[in-house]
Formats: structure tokens, C-alpha cells, sequence
């Protein structure tokens, strides 16, 4: 898997990670495993603030491109944000709270595309 193969609306959601400065993002192919979401893209934050900012990014940049966030969860001041579209679901954790929920582990058996910080795209409105 390769990010030109994932569907623009998790491309869009990986470029608004990367453009608050997410690290270790990851995506994960959950098609024909029975899951509730086809995709899950996971990024990690240094703080709270930026797991906030990080979530906020992603939210603004979907709602532009036609995207309403139907499912929120995690409040202000926690090590973890969960933004659920549907069909795929962006995690924003703490590096503790990434270790400690390992979803990774938990959907081992997903196809795994790890994001390289140089992947970040240059095309105009953020890969698009």
C-alpha cells in the first residue's frame, strides 16, 4: 500500500497531521478484516496542545473539502483524540497513550502503511 493508493479524504487527513507536525503517522488498511471503519489513520503528539491542534487541523481541512465529523471523542486536556468519519478514523495520541492502547497490535492482521515525514505533500490545498 502506498499513499497515492488510500482514498483522498484519509490522504487529506494525513497532510493536515503532518501540516500540525504529527509524528510516526500511520495508516491502516482494515478492509475484509470485519471492522467498523475501512481505514484508521494513527499520528502521535508531543503534547496536549498539539494533539488539539493536530485534531482541529484535520477537522477544518475535511469540513473544507465537504466533510462532516459525525463523532468526536477525547475532551480537552487528554493524551488522546479520536475523530470518527465513517469510513475511516483518525487517532491522535501522546506517545504514552499510543503505547498504552497499541492499536497497532490490536489490528496487526490490517495492511500497514507507515507515513514518511517526507511524504508530506507539496501539491497546492494540500494534496487535493
Amino acid at each position: 500500500m502506498n499513499l497515492d493508493s488510500l482514498p483522498k479524504n484519509v490522504r487529506w487527513a494525513v497532510d493536515a497531521a503532518h501540516s500540525k507536525k504529527a509524528t510516526a503517522v500511520t495508516v491502516l488498511s482494515l478492509t475484509g478484516l470485519g471492522a467498523f471503519s475501512e481505514y484508521f489513520v494513527i499520528c502521535s503528539a508531543e503534547s496536549v496542545r498539539q494533539i488539539e491542534a493536530i485534531g482541529d487541523e484535520v477537522e477544518q481541512k475535511l469540513r473544507a473539502e465537504g466533510l462532516r465529523l459525525p463523532h468526536r471523542e477525547g475532551r480537552a486536556g487528554t493524551e488522546w483524540l479520536l475523530l470518527d468519519y465513517g469510513s475511516f478514523v483518525v487517532h491522535v495520541f501522546s506517545e504514552k497513550a499510543r503505547a498504552f492502547y497499541d492499536i497497532e497490535r490490536l489490528w496487526r492482521a490490517a495492511k500497514r502503511f507507515d507515513v514518511p515525514e517526507t511524504s508530506r505533500s507539496a501539491a497546492p490545498g494540500g494534496g487535493s
